[in-house]
């Protein structure tokens, strides 16, 4: 595959951060307008599929996917921990059976083959308790032959958007967009043959950490994404968990 084209803002240095992910997704959109008028045939009048990775992504592709007109989807994704720090991630699990894991990253741990199965293996669990949680007993939209925006809501070491796209290129998508409110510059060329294109707004030299970014950043709810893919209205805060 050819290396990536790329879209970014004209914001000047340092830019401004993002209200919250529903911000980001608007400013995102902008970028994005061109995508609405291609045409390619098929479902749904040939509209680009957005395409959330669960769960930050979601509430950003909405916004995207509500700009464009564009039908909304979810991939599910599952990040494979390190054993003594679950947060730092080795590798990721996507549905469909796309699987990254760093090689570097298990030999400088030192992890057992073993080991590192059992890992893959708690992930993998997860990844399809999530599946039934989000979709509902429904299946992913047909991405065969189409032009997806791939969105989350910040890049930092890129397996996740990586593990991501291969999954979508298994379901035969025909382009993958990669759009992204803020990215790391060295993740970001990292999947450059990944992708067919990166849309980013922030791409600073210190990311720091993502939610560095965000003025509200947080977490988004299993509750959230199922009623984003829906169509209903996200649950306030005192509805969650009820």
């Amino acid at each position: 595959m050819s290396s990536a084209t790329w879209t970014r803002s004209d914001l000047p240095e340092g830019g401004r951060r993002f209200a919250d992910r529903r911000d980001a997704g608007r400013r995102l959109a902008r970028l994005l307008e061109r995508v609405r008028g291609e045409r390619e045939g098929g479902w749904e009048g040939g509209l680009p599929i957005v395409v959330g990775i669960a769960r930050g992504g979601l509430p950003v592709a909405a916004e995207i996917a509500r700009s464009l007109g564009a039908p909304l989807d979810v991939v599910v994704v599952r990040k494979i921990g390190a054993p003594m720090n679950p947060e730092y991630g080795i590798g990721a699990l996507a549905e469909g059976g796309a699987e990254v894991v760093s090689e570097r990253a298990v030999e400088a741990l030192n992890i057992a083959p073993e080991q590192l199965r059992e890992l893959i293996s708690r992930a993998r669990a997860e990844l399809v308790r999530r599946l039934a949680r989000y979709r509902g007993g429904r299946g992913p939209l047909p991405v065969a032959g189409r032009t997806v925006i791939l969105v989350d809501d910040g890049l930092a070491t890129g397996r996740t958007a990586q593990v991501a796209a291969r999954s979508l290129r298994r379901r035969d998508a025909a382009r993958v967009i990669l759009a992204i409110p803020v990215a790391a510059p060295g993740s970001a060329a990292e999947l450059r043959e990944e992708v067919d294109e990166v849309v980013c707004v922030e791409m600073p030299p210190n990311l720091r950490a993502i939610g560095f970014w965000y003025e509200d950043f947080r977490p988004t709810s299993d509750e959230e994404v199922a009623a984003l893919l829906g169509g209903a209205a996200p649950p306030g805060p005192g509805e969650l968990g009820r």
